[in-house]
Protein backbone atom coordinates (compact mmCIF):
# COMPACT_ATOMS: atom_id res chain seq x y z
CA UNK A 1 0.00 0.00 0.00
CA UNK A 2 1.16 3.61 -0.93
CA UNK A 3 2.50 5.78 2.14
CA UNK A 4 2.43 8.94 2.62
CA UNK A 5 6.19 9.93 4.26
CA UNK A 6 7.22 12.96 5.84
CA UNK A 7 11.09 13.79 5.74
CA UNK A 8 12.74 16.74 7.10
CA UNK A 9 16.14 17.57 5.79
CA UNK A 10 15.54 16.25 2.39
CA UNK A 11 17.22 18.33 -0.17
CA UNK A 12 20.66 15.85 -0.18
CA UNK A 13 22.19 13.27 0.91
CA UNK A 14 20.24 10.47 2.58
CA UNK A 15 16.95 12.45 2.87
CA UNK A 16 17.19 13.11 -0.62
CA UNK A 17 18.00 9.58 -1.71
CA UNK A 18 15.18 8.27 0.52
CA UNK A 19 12.60 10.60 -1.44
CA UNK A 20 13.08 9.81 -4.95
CA UNK A 21 13.33 5.93 -4.09
CA UNK A 22 9.84 6.34 -2.19
CA UNK A 23 8.35 8.09 -5.51
CA UNK A 24 9.70 5.37 -7.35
CA UNK A 25 7.93 2.88 -5.50
CA UNK A 26 4.52 5.40 -6.09
CA UNK A 27 4.77 6.32 -2.74
CA UNK A 28 3.54 10.70 -1.86
CA UNK A 29 6.63 12.74 -0.43
CA UNK A 30 6.36 15.69 1.79
CA UNK A 31 9.35 17.51 3.15
CA UNK A 32 11.44 20.37 4.08
CA UNK A 33 15.11 22.00 4.41
CA UNK A 34 16.73 25.25 4.61
CA UNK A 35 18.88 23.95 1.04
CA UNK A 36 16.76 26.62 -1.45
CA UNK A 37 18.46 25.47 -4.37
CA UNK A 38 18.63 21.70 -3.27
CA UNK A 39 14.41 21.90 -3.15
CA UNK A 40 14.19 23.13 -6.40
CA UNK A 41 16.04 20.95 -7.53
CA UNK A 42 14.26 18.04 -6.13
CA UNK A 43 10.84 19.00 -6.71
CA UNK A 44 11.78 19.31 -10.42
CA UNK A 45 13.10 15.41 -9.84
CA UNK A 46 10.10 14.33 -8.69
CA UNK A 47 7.84 15.83 -10.99
CA UNK A 48 9.61 13.70 -14.05
CA UNK A 49 8.97 10.57 -11.98
CA UNK A 50 4.88 11.83 -11.45
CA UNK A 51 4.90 11.95 -7.84
CA UNK A 52 2.82 13.78 -5.46
CA UNK A 53 5.08 15.84 -3.45
CA UNK A 54 4.71 18.88 -1.32
CA UNK A 55 7.95 20.77 -0.69
CA UNK A 56 8.76 24.01 1.00
CA UNK A 57 11.95 25.94 1.97
CA UNK A 58 11.78 25.86 5.80
CA UNK A 59 14.21 26.14 9.04
CA UNK A 60 13.23 23.09 11.21
CA UNK A 61 13.65 26.19 14.37
CA UNK A 62 10.12 27.87 12.87
CA UNK A 63 7.50 26.77 14.89
CA UNK A 64 4.96 28.88 13.09
CA UNK A 65 6.53 27.40 9.74
CA UNK A 66 6.14 23.94 10.97
CA UNK A 67 2.90 23.79 11.76
CA UNK A 68 1.46 25.64 8.28
CA UNK A 69 3.46 23.16 6.72
CA UNK A 70 1.83 20.32 8.64
CA UNK A 71 -1.13 22.08 7.91
CA UNK A 72 -0.48 22.26 3.85
CA UNK A 73 0.54 18.48 3.82
CA UNK A 74 -2.89 17.42 5.42
CA UNK A 75 -4.76 19.29 3.00
CA UNK A 76 -2.96 18.65 0.42
CA UNK A 77 -1.94 14.85 0.88
CA UNK A 78 -5.27 14.03 3.15
CA UNK A 79 -2.59 12.05 5.50
CA UNK A 80 0.86 11.29 6.86
CA UNK A 81 1.82 7.62 7.12
CA UNK A 82 5.33 7.99 8.60
CA UNK A 83 7.91 10.74 9.74
CA UNK A 84 11.08 10.75 9.38
CA UNK A 85 13.33 13.36 11.07
CA UNK A 86 16.52 13.56 9.28
CA UNK A 87 17.31 17.09 9.58
CA UNK A 88 20.86 17.64 11.90
CA UNK A 89 23.76 19.19 12.70
CA UNK A 90 27.38 17.61 13.53
CA UNK A 91 29.42 19.27 15.84
CA UNK A 92 33.23 19.11 16.47
CA UNK A 93 35.65 20.08 19.06
CA UNK A 94 37.35 19.63 22.27
CA UNK A 95 34.83 19.99 24.89
CA UNK A 96 36.89 22.39 27.01
CA UNK A 97 37.37 25.58 23.83
CA UNK A 98 33.73 24.76 22.70
CA UNK A 99 31.49 28.03 22.35
CA UNK A 100 28.39 26.98 23.95
CA UNK A 101 26.15 29.24 22.27
CA UNK A 102 26.60 27.27 19.14
CA UNK A 103 26.18 24.24 21.20
CA UNK A 104 22.65 25.64 21.95
CA UNK A 105 21.87 25.62 18.40
CA UNK A 106 23.07 22.09 17.84
CA UNK A 107 20.92 20.91 20.34
CA UNK A 108 17.75 23.42 19.43
CA UNK A 109 18.03 21.50 15.69
CA UNK A 110 18.63 18.32 16.27
CA UNK A 111 16.70 17.34 19.25
CA UNK A 112 14.26 20.10 19.73
CA UNK A 113 13.86 19.86 16.12
CA UNK A 114 13.22 16.10 16.05
CA UNK A 115 10.89 16.55 18.76
CA UNK A 116 8.72 19.58 17.16
CA UNK A 117 8.34 17.43 13.98
CA UNK A 118 6.98 14.39 15.89
CA UNK A 119 4.59 16.93 17.90
CA UNK A 120 3.29 18.02 14.52
CA UNK A 121 2.34 15.06 13.26
CA UNK A 122 1.35 12.75 16.01
CA UNK A 123 -2.03 14.47 16.30
CA UNK A 124 -3.58 13.16 12.61
CA UNK A 125 -1.58 9.60 13.43
CA UNK A 126 -3.51 8.73 16.34
CA UNK A 127 -6.96 10.11 15.53
CA UNK A 128 -6.21 7.75 12.01
CA UNK A 129 -5.09 5.11 14.47
CA UNK A 130 -1.16 4.44 12.93
CA UNK A 131 1.56 5.80 11.70
CA UNK A 132 5.19 5.76 12.45
CA UNK A 133 7.96 7.98 13.57
CA UNK A 134 11.62 7.18 12.56
CA UNK A 135 14.48 9.37 14.00
CA UNK A 136 17.98 9.50 12.11
CA UNK A 137 20.79 8.93 14.69
CA UNK A 138 24.21 7.80 15.21
CA UNK A 139 26.07 5.31 16.22
CA UNK A 140 27.72 7.55 18.83
CA UNK A 141 23.73 7.90 20.07
CA UNK A 142 25.05 4.76 22.13
CA UNK A 143 29.16 4.88 21.80
CA UNK A 144 30.55 8.35 22.79
CA UNK A 145 32.99 9.67 20.45
CA UNK A 146 35.58 12.33 21.29
CA UNK A 147 36.00 15.46 19.92
CA UNK A 148 32.41 15.46 19.24
CA UNK A 149 30.73 15.70 22.95
CA UNK A 150 27.79 18.16 21.78
CA UNK A 151 26.77 15.86 18.82
CA UNK A 152 27.15 12.76 20.86
CA UNK A 153 24.51 14.77 23.60
CA UNK A 154 22.03 15.31 20.84
CA UNK A 155 22.09 11.92 19.66
CA UNK A 156 21.87 10.25 22.75
CA UNK A 157 18.90 12.89 23.65
CA UNK A 158 16.81 11.77 20.38
CA UNK A 159 17.62 7.65 21.29
CA UNK A 160 16.00 8.49 25.01
CA UNK A 161 13.59 11.01 23.46
CA UNK A 162 12.15 8.15 21.01
CA UNK A 163 12.26 5.40 23.64
CA UNK A 164 10.30 7.14 26.11
CA UNK A 165 7.42 8.18 23.20
CA UNK A 166 7.32 4.72 22.20
CA UNK A 167 5.34 4.35 25.75
CA UNK A 168 2.72 7.15 24.82
CA UNK A 169 2.22 6.52 21.12
CA UNK A 170 2.09 2.83 20.87
CA UNK A 171 -1.60 2.46 22.62
CA UNK A 172 -3.05 4.80 19.63
CA UNK A 173 -1.27 2.55 16.40
CA UNK A 174 1.93 4.57 16.49
CA UNK A 175 4.58 2.63 15.96
CA UNK A 176 8.34 4.03 16.42
CA UNK A 177 12.11 3.70 15.55
CA UNK A 178 15.52 4.76 15.54
CA UNK A 179 18.37 4.78 12.55
CA UNK A 180 22.17 4.55 14.19
CA UNK A 181 24.15 4.88 11.14
CA UNK A 182 28.15 4.73 11.85
CA UNK A 183 29.19 7.14 9.03
CA UNK A 184 27.89 7.53 5.57
CA UNK A 185 29.69 8.73 2.62
CA UNK A 186 28.67 12.60 2.49
CA UNK A 187 30.20 15.62 3.17
CA UNK A 188 28.59 16.17 6.63
CA UNK A 189 31.77 15.53 8.53
CA UNK A 190 34.00 17.84 6.53
CA UNK A 191 31.36 20.57 6.95
CA UNK A 192 32.54 20.76 10.99
CA UNK A 193 36.12 19.05 11.15
CA UNK A 194 38.06 22.33 12.63
CA UNK A 195 41.60 21.94 14.33
CA UNK A 196 41.71 23.51 17.00
CA UNK A 197 44.03 26.57 16.71
CA UNK A 198 47.94 26.66 17.62
CA UNK A 199 48.57 26.04 21.02
CA UNK A 200 45.49 23.73 22.11
CA UNK A 201 46.58 21.03 24.12
CA UNK A 202 44.27 18.86 21.87
CA UNK A 203 45.47 19.62 18.75
CA UNK A 204 47.71 16.53 18.14
CA UNK A 205 45.09 14.20 19.07
CA UNK A 206 42.22 16.20 17.42
CA UNK A 207 44.36 16.67 13.89
CA UNK A 208 44.78 12.49 13.90
CA UNK A 209 40.86 11.83 14.71
CA UNK A 210 39.93 14.21 11.93
CA UNK A 211 42.55 12.45 9.31
CA UNK A 212 41.30 9.18 10.48
CA UNK A 213 37.67 10.22 10.15
CA UNK A 214 38.38 11.27 6.76
CA UNK A 215 39.94 8.26 5.59
CA UNK A 216 37.12 6.47 7.10
CA UNK A 217 34.25 7.82 5.36
CA UNK A 218 36.24 7.26 1.98
CA UNK A 219 35.27 3.37 2.46
CA UNK A 220 32.01 4.59 4.04
CA UNK A 221 27.96 3.35 3.10
CA UNK A 222 27.02 5.72 0.26
CA UNK A 223 24.17 7.82 1.09
CA UNK A 224 21.77 5.52 -1.84
CA UNK A 225 23.07 2.31 0.35
CA UNK A 226 21.81 3.91 3.21
CA UNK A 227 18.78 5.19 1.41
CA UNK A 228 17.31 1.71 1.18
CA UNK A 229 18.07 0.25 4.69
CA UNK A 230 16.18 3.00 5.54
CA UNK A 231 13.07 2.29 2.88
CA UNK A 232 12.78 -1.16 4.45
CA UNK A 233 12.11 0.57 7.94
CA UNK A 234 9.73 3.17 6.44
CA UNK A 235 7.91 -0.08 4.36
CA UNK A 236 7.90 -2.70 7.07
CA UNK A 237 4.58 -3.62 8.79
CA UNK A 238 5.36 -3.97 11.88
CA UNK A 239 9.14 -1.99 13.03
CA UNK A 240 11.55 -2.59 16.32
CA UNK A 241 13.12 0.05 18.05
CA UNK A 242 17.04 0.06 16.90
CA UNK A 243 18.38 -0.13 13.28
CA UNK A 244 21.21 0.10 11.82
CA UNK A 245 22.39 0.57 8.03
CA UNK A 246 25.71 -0.92 7.58
CA UNK A 247 28.05 -3.44 8.87
CA UNK A 248 30.19 -0.81 11.03
CA UNK A 249 27.30 0.03 13.49
CA UNK A 250 26.50 -3.30 13.54
CA UNK A 251 29.46 -4.96 14.50
CA UNK A 252 30.06 -1.45 16.63
CA UNK A 253 27.11 -1.91 18.88
CA UNK A 254 27.73 -5.68 19.51
CA UNK A 255 31.32 -5.26 20.68
CA UNK A 256 29.47 -2.68 23.05
CA UNK A 257 27.03 -4.67 24.55
CA UNK A 258 29.88 -7.69 25.17
CA UNK A 259 33.33 -6.45 25.57
CA UNK A 260 34.67 -4.69 29.26
CA UNK A 261 34.50 -0.98 29.45
CA UNK A 262 38.73 -0.53 29.22
CA UNK A 263 38.56 -2.85 26.33
CA UNK A 264 35.96 -1.30 24.40
CA UNK A 265 38.05 2.65 25.05
CA UNK A 266 41.07 0.79 23.89
CA UNK A 267 39.69 -0.28 20.62
CA UNK A 268 37.89 3.35 20.43
CA UNK A 269 41.20 5.02 20.85
CA UNK A 270 43.29 3.25 18.29
CA UNK A 271 40.60 2.73 16.02
CA UNK A 272 40.71 6.79 15.44
CA UNK A 273 44.47 7.15 16.62
CA UNK A 274 44.09 9.37 19.13
CA UNK A 275 46.00 6.72 21.76
CA UNK A 276 48.39 8.99 23.88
Amino acid sequence: MSQVVVISGLAQGMGREVALMLADAGHAVAGFDVDADGITSLGKALDQKGAMHVLEVLDITDRKGLNDFKERVLRELGRVDTVLSNVGIGFFGPFEEVDLEAALKCLEINVIGAAALFQEFIPSMRKQGRGKLIAMSSLVGRIPFPFESIYTATKFAIQGLVESIQYEVKPFGIQTAIIEPAQVSTNFAAKIHKLPPEGSPYRGRAGRFIDQDNALIKDATTPAAAAKRIIRVITKDRVRLHYQVDFQSSFFLFLNRILPKFVRDLILLNYMDIKT
